[in-house]
Order: C-alpha cells, then sequence, then structure tokens
C-alpha cells in the first residue's frame, strides 16, 4: 500500500466553492481507479476547524504502484496541474507492507465527512519498526471511524497516521483537519484489514 497527498494552497480570499463544483463533477472520474484504495476529496477552509489556509488536499491510499503511477502520469493529474500548476506530491510506504502488518484498518462507521492527519518525525534514536507497532496499535477504536492508515516516509523517517471519520473528528483526534467533499474507493475492500495480513 501507498499513501499519497498533494496541497494547494489557495488565496485568502479564494472562493472555495469553486474547489466543491470542480469535485461535484469530476469526482466520480475516479470511483473505478484500478490500483485505487481510496482517494478522499479533502479541503481546509481558513478561519474554520483552525485552518489558517484555504487549501485543496486530496489523500489517497494505492492498492498498487502500477495504480499510483497510471494517475500521476495520465490526464486526471495532468489537468489539476494545467489548472492550479503542478503541486509537489508527498509520498508514504504503507507500514503493512514495509513490516507485515496491515497499515489500513476499516471502522463500521458511515460515509466519512471529515478526516485527520497526523505527522511525527521519527528521532534518529528510534527504532522505526517499533513506533510503526506504536502507532499500529495506538490506531483508534471510535465509533464514528471510517478508516485509519499508518505510512511511513523513509528520505525523511516521518510517521504518517491518517483517519476518516463520519461526522466531525473527535476533539482529541491529533492532526491536521479537513473536510471530506467526496470519496472515492473503487479497491478499498482489497486493501488488508486489521494488524495482521
Amino acid at each position: 500500500m501507498h499513501a499519497m497527498q498533494y496541497e494547494i494552497t489557495l488565496p485568502a480570499d479564494y472562493d472555495m466553492d469553486v474547489i466543491r463544483r470542480r469535485v461535484a463533477e469530476k469526482g466520480h472520474l475516479l470511483d473505478a481507479f484500478p490500483g485505487l484504495g481510496l482517494k478522499a476529496y479533502l479541503v481546509r477552509e481558513r478561519g474554520r476547524q483552525g485552518s489558517p489556509v484555504n487549501q485543496y488536499a486530496p489523500f489517497y491510499l494505492w492498492r498498487t504502484a502500477e495504480g499510483m503511477n497510471g494517475f500521476l502520469w495520465g490526464p486526471g493529474f495532468r489537468g489539476l496541474s494545467a489548472d492550479f500548476g503542478r503541486p509537489a506530491v508527498r509520498h508514504w510506504l504503507g507500514a503493512g507492507l514495509a513490516h507485515g502488518v496491515s497499515a489500513a484498518e476499516r471502522g463500521a462507521a458511515g460515509p466519512p465527512t471529515s478526516a485527520t492527519r497526523e505527522t511525527v518525525r521519527l528521532p534518529e534514536s528510534a527504532d522505526p519498526a517499533e513506533a510503526v507497532e506504536r502507532a499500529l496499535a495506538e490506531l483508534p477504536a471510535h465509533p464514528a471511524l471510517h478508516t485509519a492508515a499508518v505510512a511511513v516516509d523513509p528520505s525523511r523517517w516521518e510517521l504518517l497516521r491518517f483517519a476518516l471519520w463520519h461526522g466531525p473528528a473527535p476533539e482529541d483526534a491529533p492532526g491536521v483537519r479537513y473536510q471530506v467533499l467526496h470519496l472515492s474507493s473503487p479497491e478499498l475492500d482489497r486493501l488488508p484489514a486489521g494488524r495482521h495480513w
């Protein structure tokens, strides 16, 4: 599994309804994309939920590297880059692929309406395998949880925790908060569930 996100920060006076319309018109185009576990169409709005910026920041869980590559080199990402400029794309390796445990856990909640993303730099003294095991053990068991994932960027030794929530994210959920405009999840059921493969 691969996690991926890019963030497009928009002007403070940007009409976020432009993004909402774009997602409403084009979001369904990835509803059957091969190799995609899920794409959460995420936004932050200046002055809401503590956000200092307007931002479009979709988050992906790819089941296959081929699917991720097909998207990045295909017409969808080309069109986004033409409209907003080519964004830097962050990429994390799914902890399940790296350490033999599942990096995605699906909850029983309804459709997600909010998301949280936390990144933590691992100190040089930290054992990355132990940090991942601890993060997996700490995945939230909450009735509003839709999906939670753990991944690592080994170029920065950064641990990622990402969660989708039905309704508002719990107040004690750490990290940046987003609103979910749409969820494409063509192969979510093919991502391994639980903490063991």
